[in-house]
């Protein structure tokens, strides 16, 4: 403990303790008293005043520490602890894969950019219609959205991917008039992490089914259905990095959403479910209610897990 606390003290300053629990100074919400609790024996900290906390100290190395800081860390727990072997070694193979088998794509060729202020008939179509689903230009331009006029994919709204390369590994199409096909995306794998380039795996990482979903609130990764698996690049990414996770699928996919909690919490993953019910999916929910709903999620462990169920049932 000694090791580790030299350098989070070197972080966050030093703090003052408070029987087992050390009361630093809050870096996120900037408190003039240290509110913020850290216990090495349990490796969690929480913050009195802004209700920032969670488990893993790593996290907090991650948020606020230098590069050098984060060496330090690692040279200290490195240790190999035999129940998280199934975490590390999973890890380590996902992080294998995906330099071998990266899928990269070209946009359609009659793809062109709404981030522009063009005007013709079809692009005024398209931003209406984008417009209608509370998709603002600041989120036309940050997730780099056009159209096509012509080809297979006309008079449809295009989102691509980019990987953490910045290359396109996907795109979605979706139809902005009355096409009976209303998504008509690429004959290519879906195990993709939608839009890594712009992740920031360090804070709350969201997770939700549709690119729509994801647009409308912060930091979130649609994962392209309602299932994402053990094998997946996505949930390889999650239990590397170690971010909390809110889990905020359609109200009719619970079953699923259930299922994937579970299995987040088999890997010591911490995880919050958001409350979606009362809409058709988050795209749907206005953000301040998302918002509001966030910060009311509940913390998923063995206890609220069956907790939820008896209340589900």
């Amino acid at each position: 403990m000694n090791e580790k606390k030299k350098v989070l003290d070197s972080i966050l300053g030093a703090p003052v303790r408070s029987g087992r629990e050390f009361l630093h100074y809050c870096k996120l919400c900037n408190h003039h008293k240290r509110k913020l609790s850290v216990n090495y024996e349990k490796d969690c900290w929480k913050c009195w005043i802004c209700d920032d906390a969670g488990y893993d100290l790593s996290r907090l190395i991650k948020r606020w520490g230098t590069f050098q800081d984060k060496q330090q860390w690692a040279e200290i727990d490195s240790t190999i602890d035999l129940s998280m072997f199934k975490e590390q070694f999973f890890s380590l193979l996902e992080s294998d894969s995906v330099e071998k088998e990266e899928q990269v794509i070209s946009l359609p060729d009659d793809f062109e950019t709404l981030a522009t202020k063009q005007r013709n008939f079809e692009s005024i179509q398209a931003r209406m219609y984008l417009k209608e689903r509370g998709i603002a230009f600041n989120d036309i331009v940050r997730w780099k959205i056009g159209y096509a006029r012509t080809g297979e994919y006309r008079n449809r709204i295009i989102i691509p991917s980019f990987n953490r390369n910045g290359e396109v590994n996907f795109f979605i199409a979706r139809s902005y008039t009355d096409d009976w096909m209303k998504y008509k995306n690429p004959d290519l794998s879906k195990d993709i992490i939608y839009n890594d380039l712009f992740i920031d795996w360090v804070n709350d990482v969201i997770i939700v089914e549709g690119v729509f979903d994801a647009i409308r609130v912060k930091n979130a990764i649609p994962i392209l259905g309602s299932t994402l698996t053990e094998k997946s690049k996505l949930f390889a990414a999650l239990v590397r990095h170690k971010p909390r996770i809110y889990v905020a699928l359609d109200p009719d996919a619970e079953k699923k959403s259930l299922k994937l909690i579970i299995k987040l919490l088999e890997y010591g993953m911490e995880v919050y479910k958001i409350n979606t019910f009362g809409y058709e999916d988050v795209a749907e929910m206005p953000l301040e209610i998302f918002n509001k709903r966030k910060n009311e999620a509940l913390k998923m462990d063995s206890e609220s897990f069956l907790f939820y169920k008896i209340l589900s049932l």
